[in-house]
């Protein structure tokens, strides 16, 4: 069943799929949707943890044959972006390895001196890649990590270590599922006993039928709730590697005479430079968050419009989507849903634009609308999963294992919450400026203003950020204490901050379409997403003088107004998230036959 025939306007959602996708959809994201939606990757019931862990890598390699140049891919963010869009929805440990080959992995080497290193094993993953610099006792303290790099001038290499049990490596793929691998290792680079700091070193760790290599221990670690991996734990006893092994770069080269230069003088930033493609990791991150969002929507929209319920007459069936009950949260989903995308969009495209001097507020910025992205797909997907009723249980729909893996996203290339931890803290100490408020009193505008929207999103940002401040400036115990006393107003400015942010996406995407209906739709989704948040903060905007007692009270009567002109809409602003028509029809739930069978029997209720 497509769109057109749900909902009697072909096409209708063809300038809002332009917004969202950046008028990309067929050249960037074109190849990735058809290669998803072919049957090499459709679901496949009834797999064990281990089969679908060699599946993953079947398909990983299906990928690399339809990449042009894995090379460019690895170096392109938009496109690698694109990539994880899509993945994600068929094949949650597939999407986790690719993301670890082509970014973490081939990444890694092609942002280093790699001139006079053969890739083309990597390039036509004949050996593929993993990413091995989380320890177990060193997760988010990554860089006071134990394995050690130990020059040995007399063999003319190194000998890595792994020297203590918290130093094991926790959780890379670096089982014998997919074949040969090798691994990018972070340690401790040790010369004449000193330490310069933790560097990236090029280790190989098995044969081309998955065995570790000598010196090389590998434990397969209990299964997890999230995307089927070979996840493991990773040790090293004196495995040999030659000079070349080390990743150089202006942070760090070994001369001839085995001499360490660098242009750093901290280990810290040699360190972050080393593992810089974490940075494009959460962009990946997020990527993959969005794409099982759109399609989790796509999926519960077309439910609510295909399953029939009771109405409020007697023997009366509607579809579930009459129900304000039901619609009014998928709706606030579709809100968020669009303002998370054009934010990614846009922090994707700044990448292209960094320089030394705002690298610092770029990888912030990364990491804020990495944890909100991927916390706003955990609360869409389960409000979509429950929309289902029962069918949402079954993974062959679609939602509920792309739900579970999406926790890995949460915790992937850096905790959400220590991360805002660390952008809170550099927002206090200078980082940041909020915006001045507006002039215009408060008497004189209205909820149905976007821009007065906006700028209450703004005036809650700066009330967050002064309250920490004063927080941070009072009397206390301990360095400590004062940190405590401050850090849950600080998350609260971060959660703000990426909120107007997204509104901010939101409402520049209405200026840049023509028609009045796509204008309209954009300028009532602003509104809904602004209007939540505004909501949530009403007492302490009033008591700041932003909002009116009056205003507060109409909240949630413009809310409903909102929900009521979006309604009608609906299936119109999933469809223009361009999940193709074969992955859907391919969920049980959603099968053109399958409306046969959706309406309850006569006389019964249900809202599943």
């Amino acid at each position: 069943m497509t769109a057109s025939q749900l909902s009697g306007s072909p096409g209708s959602f063809a300038e809002l799929t332009d917004v969202l996708f950046a008028a990309q959809l067929e050249q960037t994201h074109g190849p990735w949707r058809r290669l998803f939606s072919s049957e090499p990757f459709s679901f496949r019931e009834g797999l064990t943890h281990e089969e679908r862990i060699a599946l993953s890598y079947e398909r990983l390699r299906l990928v690399n044959a339809t990449v042009g140049s894995p090379r460019g891919l690895a170096t392109d963010a938009v496109a690698l972006t694109a990539l994880h869009e899509w993945a994600g929805v068929v094949d949650a440990g597939m999407a986790t390895i690719v993301s670890i080959h082509y970014n973490l992995f081939l990444g890694s080497l092609l942002d280093h001196d790699h001139g006079e290193r053969d890739l083309s094993e990597y390039i036509h993953a004949s050996r593929l890649g993993t990413f091995l610099c989380t320890e177990l006792a060193h997760g988010n303290a990554a860089a006071q990590m134990e394995t050690t790099a130990t020059l040995d001038r007399l063999a003319g290499g190194f000998a890595l270590n792994t020297p203590t049990p918290g130093a094991v490596k926790f959780m890379p793929n670096t089982g014998p599922a997919g074949g040969a691998k090798d691994a990018l290792v972070a340690a401790r680079l040790l010369i004449d006993g000193a330490d310069y700091g933790v560097f990236l070193f090029l280790c190989p760790l098995s044969d081309e039928a998955g065995n570790p290599l000598p010196g090389v221990d590998v434990r397969p670690l209990p299964q997890t709730a999230s995307s089927p991996v070979d996840h493991c734990a990773t040790a090293f006893r004196d495995v040999r590697l030659p000079l070349s092994a080390l990743l150089q770069g202006d942070h760090g080269r070994l001369t001839p005479e085995g001499e360490f230069i660098s242009t750093l003088g901290s280990p810290r930033k040699r360190f972050l430079q080393s593992i810089g493609r974490v940075t494009m990791g959460k962009l990946c991150m997020s990527a993959y968050s969005l794409g099982v969002t759109r399609h989790a929507l796509a999926v519960a929209m077309r439910h609510a419009h295909t399953r029939f319920t009771s109405g409020m007459t007697s023997g009366q069936q509607v579809p579930l989507i009459a129900h304000r009950s039901h619609h009014a949260p998928l709706l606030h989903a579709v809100a968020t849903t669009y303002a998370a995308t054009l934010l990614h969009r846009n922090v994707v495209q700044q990448r292209y634009r960094v320089t030394d001097a705002n690298r610092d507020e770029y990888e912030r910025l990364t990491a804020i609308s990495k944890g909100w992205i991927t916390w706003q797909a955990r609360a869409v997907m389960t409000e979509c999963r429950e929309r289902c009723g029962a069918q949402g249980l079954l993974l062959a729909n679609g939602i509920a294992g792309q739900q579970q893996a999406n926790e890995g996203t949460i915790t992937a290339e850096g905790d959400n919450k220590v991360i805002w931890v660390k952008a809170a803290g550099e927002m206090l100490m200078g980082g940041f400026t909020p915006k001045p408020p507006s002039e215009i009193l408060p008497e004189s505008r209205s909820l149905d203003d976007s821009q007065y929207l906006q700028d209450l999103l703004a005036d809650l940002e700066r009330m967050w950020h002064s309250r920490a401040r004063k927080r941070l400036r009072d009397r206390a115990s301990s360095p400590m204490a004062r940190w405590n006393a401050a850090v849950t107003p600080a998350l609260q400015l971060v959660d703000a901050h990426v909120h107007r942010l997204a509104g901010e996406a939101l409402l520049t995407a209405i200026s840049q379409v023509v028609s009045p209906q796509t204008r309209g739709l954009l300028g009532d989704l602003h509104s809904l997403f602004a209007l939540r948040q505004i909501a949530a903060h009403s007492g302490d905007l009033l008591a700041d003088g932003r909002m009116t007692a009056a205003q507060v009270q109409q909240l949630s009567d413009r809310v409903e107004a909102v929900i009521g002109a979006l309604e009608p809409h609906a299936l119109t602003l999933t469809e223009a998230f361009a999940v193709p028509d074969t992955l859907l029809n391919a969920h049980p739930m959603l099968h053109p036959d399958a409306a046969r069978v959706s309406a309850p029997a006569a006389g019964m209720a249900s809202h599943v």
